[in-house]
């Protein structure tokens, strides 16, 4: 197996077009197609369904995507290290629970602009994992729900988040301007992967028990915004995000803001008290910024929901901030 075929193999999936990929890695469409085949042949699978004008990963080509990206990842950072090395580059490590979460993404974004030199090495991790990474030094600031984070790890509120549902377009629930919480509770909720993101689903059951019914949530799992939005467009369920979750905007899909509470996540940054690395004020201090530009802590009248554990929701806005 060869590191160009998983290129190729993860570059195909994220276009699921055969030219797109190939112009995308500057071979001919003939070329990635061997490529792609010797992998299978080696793997002994089929990773991909092909038609004339359709293809889709088969759910050994999902599961292979994700280790296939992570040693991508691994030899990326192995050759930055080995540049930064020469450099003597400054560094921030910085975690990221996917990309389908933009906060993060774009405060690094926000940083990159004012900080040029700094180099920016991110890590996509769930926030549990985040946490442990914190604690051992491996990351140098990360993302999450504060009221979740370990005593020695110090917070700062960046986002409050409206929460809302991603529904199909021919959905009842589409006609509605916004969605009361109550109206939720006869419809299998798809949430968050467990792993990445158990607060955030913690916080969800709580609203849900605030608004007097114990949700039903859908027993399958997801490994991709893209997976969540077609089981959303197949009826099997509505799924429960923020608005800043990339799946809102999937075509066939309509996402509509929660009322009766209106809700709120609070994001925070986090980082552990004794890194000692200059750059997590930077940081903070970008994400201060584009808070404020994109009226990120706007509005900070409605309730921001219950935070885990608890069984009503929360009427106070900065409470996810313990700086």
């Amino acid at each position: 197996m060869e590191l160009r075929q998983l290129r190729y193999f993860v570059t195909l999936a994220e276009e699921l077009h055969f030219g797109r990929a190939a112009a995308r890695e500057h071979i001919v469409q003939s070329a990635l197609s061997q490529q792609i085949q010797r992998l299978e042949r080696e793997l002994g699978v089929r990773l991909l369904d092909r038609s004339t004008h359709h293809v889709d990963l088969t759910p050994a080509g999902a599961a292979f995507l994700i280790e296939a990206r992570q040693i991508l990842d691994h030899v990326g950072r192995a050759g930055q290290a080995a540049r930064n090395a020469v450099a003597s580059a400054p560094t921030l490590r910085a975690g990221i629970i996917d990309a389908g979460y933009d906060s993060m993404p774009q405060i690094l974004r926000e940083l990159q602009r004012s900080h040029p030199d700094i180099t920016i090495h991110q890590v996509e991790a769930g926030t549990p994992e985040q946490y442990r990474q914190l604690a051992d030094g491996r990351l140098d600031i990360a993302i999450g729900h504060a009221s979740q984070a370990p005593a020695e790890v110090s917070s700062k509120l960046i986002r409050l988040d409206p929460l809302g549902v991603l529904v199909p377009d021919d959905h009842r629930l589409a006609a509605l301007d916004d969605v009361p919480v109550a109206a939720l509770a006869d419809e299998p909720l798809l949430l968050g992967e467990e792993a990445q993101t158990p607060e955030l689903n913690r916080f969800v059951i709580a609203l849900c028990r605030a608004a007097g019914f114990a949700p039903t949530i859908y027993e399958g799992t997801v490994e991709s915004s893209r997976a969540a939005a077609d089981l959303v467009l197949q009826h099997r369920c509505v799924h429960w995000v923020p608005s800043s979750f990339r799946t809102s905007n999937r075509p066939g899909t309509t996402w509509r803001p929660l009322t009766e509470p209106a809700t709120h996540y609070p994001w925070s940054l986090l980082w552990h008290d004794a890194n000692p690395s200059p750059h997590i004020a930077t940081v903070i201090d970008s994400a201060r910024r584009l808070a404020e530009r994109l009226g990120w802590l706007e509005p900070v009248a409605p309730a921001t929901g219950p935070a885990p554990g608890e069984g009503a929701p929360s009427t106070t806005s900065h409470s996810d901030e313990t700086v």
